[in-house]
């Protein structure tokens, strides 16, 4: 269940749909994580093959999804203020 608008980790995008850029110091060691997973994913799996690094980038990108939509504002498409 997202959280609400002052507990939430990623606030819910001004426009559009989704979320922006977190807004906690917790969301932001989220997104280092993230960032660090795929760096690490590069380095050791496009070696090996193309492929399981493309499958790696789904699974880190749906569990970064996933704890967005735990952590996050409900996300909805937003037409501006």
């Amino acid at each position: 269940m997202p959280l609400p608008k002052d507990q939430a980790w990623f606030p819910a995008k001004r426009y559009g749909y989704g979320w922006g850029l977190p807004g906690k110091w917790q969301g932001w060691a989220v997104m280092i994580g993230f960032l660090a997973a795929l760096i690490l994913g590069a380095v050791l799996l496009i070696r090996i093959h193309i492929i399981l690094y493309l499958a790696w980038v789904v699974v880190v990108s749906g569990a970064l999804t996933a704890i967005c939509y735990a952590k996050g504002e409900t996300p909805g498409w937003r037409d501006g203020p």
